[in-house]
């Protein structure tokens, strides 16, 4: 019994974490499948940022016990940040489940697995692992051999978030900010540059809050600059992203970086969350509408050709009709052309989920859905301006849709779609772009 499937749900993050644990799975002798039912072992990797998330997880967990355990032996796990929020409670819940492991105890799944396959009865007994584990930010930093050019790979520099978002679970399932050292860091990107890797994107919760009041400044360089500037001499690596950053982390230093640093993308994602003072100062973000502007100016000025995407909730309590219209007005404002837009949903043990003046489901659809649309107007329009221009490309893999269409990024993370062979694939190519749609470019070899 040493098959094994790792669905995730949620964030990069997540994706990351499942990586590492099927690359740890790997090297202790278990097959990871690529397909649920041919698993004797299925892992969930889950997420607790919106309810809907975790009942869809729980649904998941439940069906495939109903469907497996009469048929075969069958181990069942739930990882991440669900488990950390649930905890033992799962149990109650899914009573046939084997194994709950928290945020800081991935690294020791194959040792759990290895306990529960050799057990006289399985199912026997149960595992449920969610304490905190000193040093556990370091363990997540093994990826996956694959015979194909892995062309971009996703790096975890740091866990866990110091924030208080009144909205927010993550720093309940993932705890404090804990950081990764530079060297280890870099230590990685450069064995990820020798199996042929050309991009990565630095993952962390608050990720340019990166060794904050911990590694000092040098010459007034944050940490996370001192970390971009790391990456940036190593040779092969080609780009480098940042995700999820917090707007107040934005320094001097990282926006003139953005000057500096050619493999530094053009492109920056600023979660605004709201346009309204108001509803910024009950969610406790630590900033104003117009100081946020104010960045959004600073780094479109930097760097003409950048591109931005942002995070938005609307129907956050107490919005009111005026409160959606600034924040509609900022999202203008800014020009955001990438946007990822949620309807507000109650987390437990927020203190937003406490606020009277709760707002209805159906002015949060109308809201998402007239946010969702000035969205796609500002995204048109701004591939709209690429029409015959050329631009370079990474060629990241062959498209999902349409044969013989490769898929690629610029430099701005936008995606193009060409026309090409299979050996341009990890290669940087001048494309020029013939058509555009909202949110994809479509584009010839020049």
């Amino acid at each position: 019994m040493n098959r094994v499937f790792i669905k995730t749900y949620g964030c990069q993050m997540n994706e990351r974490d499942s990586e590492d644990v099927a690359a740890k799975l790997l090297s202790r002798g278990y097959e990871i499948v690529t397909k649920e039912a041919d698993a004797d072992i299925v892992l969930l990797n889950t997420c607790s940022v919106r309810e809907q998330a975790e009942q869809k997880a729980i649904g998941k967990a439940g069906h495939l016990l109903s469907a497996n355990r009469a048929d075969k032996p069958f181990i069942l796990g739930v990882m991440g940040c669900m488990a950390q929020n649930l905890g033992s409670g799962l149990l109650n819940e899914l009573p046939k489940l084997d194994l709950v492991v928290g945020t800081q105890k991935f690294h020791r799944i194959p040792d759990y697995l290895d306990q529960l396959t050799n057990s006289v009865e399985l199912g026997s007994r149960k595992v449920v692992s969610l304490n905190e584990e000193l040093g556990s930010q370091n363990r997540i930093k093994d990826h996956l051999n694959r015979s194909n050019i892995k062309v971009s790979a996703f790096v975890s520099i740091m866990q866990g978030c110091n924030m208080n978002c009144s909205f927010c679970i993550v720093p309940k399932t993932r705890g404090k900010e804990r950081y990764r050292p530079i060297n280890e860091i870099v230590s990685e990107v450069s064995r990820l540059a020798e199996a042929g890797t050309k991009e990565v994107t630095l993952l962390g919760q608050i990720v340019n809050a990166y060794g904050r009041r911990l590694i000092p400044k040098v010459k007034g360089k944050t940490a996370f600059v001192q970390l971009l500037e790391s990456i940036h001499e190593i040779e092969g690596i080609e780009r480098i992203r940042f995700t999820s950053p917090h707007p107040t982390s934005f320094g001097k230093d990282l926006i003139e970086a953005f000057a500096r640093l050619p493999k530094l993308g053009e492109y920056a994602h600023l979660p605004m969350q709201s346009g309204s003072n108001k509803i910024l100062k009950s969610m406790k973000r630590p900033y104003s509408v117009e100081k946020f502007l104010t960045l959004v100016s600073n780094l479109r000025s930097t760097m003409p050709n950048m591109r931005l995407s942002t995070d938005v909730i609307v129907g956050y309590p107490n919005e009111t009709e005026e409160d959606f219209q600034l924040t509609k007005s900022a999202f203008q404002s800014a020009g955001f052309e990438m946007a990822f837009i949620f309807k507000y949903s109650q987390r437990g043990e927020t203190p937003a989920a406490k606020l009277p003046d709760q707002v209805p489901n159906h002015i949060k659809e109308a809201r998402n859905q007239e946010l969702l649309s000035v969205l796609e107007r500002q995204s048109f329009q701004s591939n709209k301006r690429l029409l015959g221009s050329k631009m370079e490309i990474l060629v990241e893999s062959e498209a999902r849709k349409g044969r013989g269409d490769l898929l690629g990024k610029t430099k701005c993370f936008r995606k193009v779609l060409f026309r090409g062979e299979k050996s341009l694939i990890g290669r940087l190519v001048e494309v020029e772009i013939e058509q555009v749609e909202a949110s994809t470019l479509r584009a010839r070899i020049t």
